[in-house]
């Protein structure tokens, strides 16, 4: 094995073995759970990191949707059932309801972050 190659993987090694006693891994993602009941979304507004999911689940009477033109639509949700949707972008994004106009929220991603292994 030539010396640069030596030198190559044992600054490989060396690194790894940093993380590893730092205890630095990706956050895992997150679920977040807005509720649609009452001819609204509860919460109002829910901030998330990038790559968590959001989850609405539909506790009303009716079908609903939760759709940012341009970034997401669930299409019908209908009573009693859920849409799962991965916010990837950072921004804030107002939703709202196409079937019923007057039912609007707010989705905001911030940019993902590594955490430390407090252990």
């Amino acid at each position: 094995m030539s010396s640069n190659a030596w030198l190559a993987r044992a600054a490989l090694s060396a690194a790894a073995a940093v993380c590893l006693l730092l205890g630095t891994h990706p956050a895992s993602a997150a679920e977040h759970i807005v509720t649609i009941e009452g001819m609204q979304f509860s919460p109002a507004s829910v901030t998330v990191q990038a790559g968590d999911e959001i989850v609405w689940v539909n506790k009303d009477l009716v079908a609903h949707t939760a759709t940012a033109t341009g970034r997401f639509d669930s299409r019908t949700i209908e009573p009693g059932h859920r849409w799962r949707y991965v916010a990837r972008a950072p921004g804030t994004y107002p939703y709202g309801c196409t079937l019923h106009p007057t039912m609007k929220a707010t989705l905001i991603v911030e940019k993902g972050h590594e955490r430390r292994n407090t252990k």
